[in-house]
């Protein structure tokens, strides 16, 4: 008896020993996850993994791993094993799963699992451009096939990329091995240090021997990456590890991360070099692009205020040579996953790598004109062969000959990442003719002279026409795959607004719009909310243009200031909305959201679009359908009185500009 009770104590001893061991191990995985360590966290998690141990968070953070340093079908092994365990995950994991299954080809199932994303999450900026780009295999194809490329023969068994033309050479990151005794790796990728290199283009299209560029006072034992030049080539702004007096900085949890440099051409020779003042020891700022002017230097950056895992941001350039303060691209650019690796073409083109768009898989290369007044066009995905299942990304054209330089991890590349180069053969401009009649809707007889306003999403008028004498009306060179808004107008007629959305192809899109002669009122009765009741017979007559709120006369504002969840207390006042929609079947509303000017426009129009958002995704929870609701912010663009930047107001005044409107868009 003695005996056997030896052997159970002897078993549980055992056994103690393993649980032990097995806590210890997940407790080393985590260490190393927790500071971006992914090499050595996922050794750790495969060990793991590799004994039966079967856990919902390492597979979580085992296939994370992989997904950060971007081996994708190696995720997409693990993803799948996590939603076998436990299918029910939070939002950010099935999105990943989705990028992953891409990586492999299977976009059916992708799309099945980013519709399931999209209603976890539907006021997510990812869920938004995948449910309002369907089409968009279709979208990416009609932009393909638009470049030929090929390898830039300066790639090694290393990662190799971020490349830039400075006069005739080529300067580009390469972690290749160096024949150093001592090879120092990064912690990442458990790879090689990368540092920068250079390589003479002939002209006759060959490329010398890549050399270290400028060793002397460039060369570090931290990694370094992806310069840009000022034309006048005198000027270099570079990403580096954090590091002072040629060591490596750290934060108080052990971890480096990257930061922005300059660094001066002095008698051949670069030096001054100093970090940039908006840099931090607690998050990464990268892959400098410089505006055409070379007044602006865009980055890619984690920073507070980032929308996700990255976002990209411009900083002001002073003619002292000192900085501004950073502003995010906002929401226009942004998503909540990763937006990196910018560069500014000399058409004033933002070309840039996201994988919070529709795409092929991993990251996708993009690009989105810049305004006249730094607004951004809709980004487009710039299609195959420049983007592919994998990542793709730190992407450069010379707009005169339209040759460039991207970088990618694809199947059957030389080693991790590589240099591809390219010729454009066909520009991306796409432009449609969008025409139609005016007709009167009661006698079906066209109407000529009627005033017609071509508004794009943002409301800003575009283009505006007159119907001639056979009710025909005609805008040219309309840009595709938009939202815009025609108003028309004409003596003894009600003003009308319609909505059209083209296609992303160049063609002709044809709209015919029947007008009212007279308005025809809605007549509401007795509309009980609670305590609140509107007893007359008739309200006000509801036409397109209405604003709801005005018409109920509800308050405007349901939001705490820099708040973006609607307050308990507007609950019942946005009641009287959902009573009314549901009385009126047929309405569909369009939600604007407003903020006063306080704040940043860029941290002001990003509050606004997430307020819109937050409305109509609780106008869904209560019942009404989502096809009848769209919803758009404004930011301070729209101020309905003086207090804009830099105007003293009370905060009553102020108050006035914090609104949200419901516009009836079609009856």
């Amino acid at each position: 008896m003695k005996i056997k009770n030896l052997a159970f104590l002897f078993l549980c001893f055992c056994f103690f020993l393993h649980a032990n061991a097995q806590t210890a191990a997940v407790k080393t995985a985590d260490k190393n996850y927790d500071s971006y360590a992914y090499a050595d966290a996922i050794k750790a998690y495969e060990k793991l993994v590799e004994k039966g141990y079967k856990d919902e968070k390492v597979f979580q953070r085992l296939a994370n791993s992989y997904y950060f340093i971007g081996e994708l079908k190696q995720a997409l092994k693990y993803y799948d094993q996590l939603f076998l365990l436990n299918e029910n995950q939070e939002a950010d994991y099935l999105y990943k799963y989705a990028q992953c299954l891409k990586s492999d080809g299977n976009y059916n199932k992708a799309d099945q699992v980013l519709d399931k994303f999209s209603q976890k999450v539907p006021s997510d900026k990812r869920a938004i451009l995948f449910l309002k780009n369907r089409t968009y295999l279709e979208d990416i194809k009609a932009n393909s096939n638009r470049f030929d490329i090929a390898d830039a023969g300066i790639n090694s068994k290393d990662s190799d990329y971020g490349s830039t033309v400075l006069d005739n050479n080529l300067v580009f990151t390469s972690a290749r091995d160096t024949g150093s005794i001592i090879k120092k790796n990064f912690k990442w990728t458990n790879k090689a240090i990368s540092t920068l290199y250079t390589v003479e283009m002939m002209p006759d299209g060959s490329i010398g021997k890549p050399v270290f560029f400028h060793k002397k006072n460039l060369e570090v034992n931290f990694n370094q990456s992806t310069p840009v030049f000022t034309k006048d080539g005198k000027t270099m702004y570079f990403t580096r590890n954090n590091s002072v007096n040629g060591k490596r900085k750290k934060n108080e949890n052990k971890i480096t991360f990257l930061k922005l440099y300059k660094a001066i051409l002095i008698e051949g020779e670069w030096k001054e070099v100093q970090e940039l003042p908006f840099n931090s020891d607690e998050y990464s700022v990268a892959h400098p692009a410089l505006s055409i002017d070379e007044k602006t230097l865009y980055f890619a950056s984690d920073m507070p205020g980032t929308l996700g895992l990255s976002d990209l941001f411009k900083v002001t350039i002073m003619a002292d040579g000192t900085f501004g303060k950073p502003e995010n691209l906002g929401p226009e650019i942004n998503t909540e996953s990763r937006e990196t690796f910018p560069f500014i073409s000399n058409d004033n083109e933002l070309y840039f790598a996201s994988d919070g768009r529709p795409g092929l898989g991993g990251l996708d290369v993009y690009v989105s004109k810049i305004n006249k007044d730094d607004s951004f066009e809709e980004a487009q995905n710039v299609g195959e062969p420049i983007n592919s299942k994998q990542d793709d990304f730190a992407f450069s054209i010379n707009s005169k000959n339209r040759n460039g330089f991207f970088s990618s991890n694809r199947e059957n590349g030389h080693g991790l990442d590589d240099v591809y180069r390219f010729t454009e053969n066909r520009r991306l401009i796409c432009e449609q003719e969008l025409s139609g009649t005016i007709i009167d809707s009661e006698t079906n007889e066209n109407l000529s002279g009627v005033n017609l306003i071509l508004f794009d999403e943002s409301r800003q008028t575009t283009l505006e026409t007159v119907s001639d004498q056979n009710g025909n009306y005609l805008f040219s060179n309309v840009k595709c795959g938009k939202k815009y808004f025609i108003k028309t107008s004409k003596n003894d007629y009600e003003i009308k607004e319609v909505s059209i959305t083209l296609k992303k192809a160049t063609g002709k899109t044809t709209l015919i719009i029947s007008i009212d002669k007279k308005a025809k009122p809605i007549t509401a009765k007795a509309i009980t909310v609670k305590s609140v009741k509107i007893n007359a017979v008739t309200v006000k007559p509801i036409g397109v243009g209405t604003d709801l709120a005005k018409l109920l006369n509800i308050p405007m504002n349901f939001f705490d200031l820099g708040k973006a969840t609607i307050k308990k207390t507007s609950e019942p006042q946005l009641k009287k909305v959902v009573d009314l929609l549901k009385k009126y079947p047929t309405l569909t509303v369009d939600i604007r959201s407003h903020t006063d000017s306080r704040q940043s426009a860029a941290n002001n129009m990003i509050l606004s679009e997430k307020r819109a958002q937050s409305t109509k995704d609780w106008l869904i929870k209560k019942g009404i359908e989502f096809t009848r609701l769209t919803a758009k912010g404004y930011g301070e663009t729209m101020l309905i009185n003086k207090c804009a930047d830099g105007v003293k107001c009370t905060e009553k005044e102020h108050q006035q500009n914090r609104r949200s409107e419901f516009i009836v868009t079609t009856l």
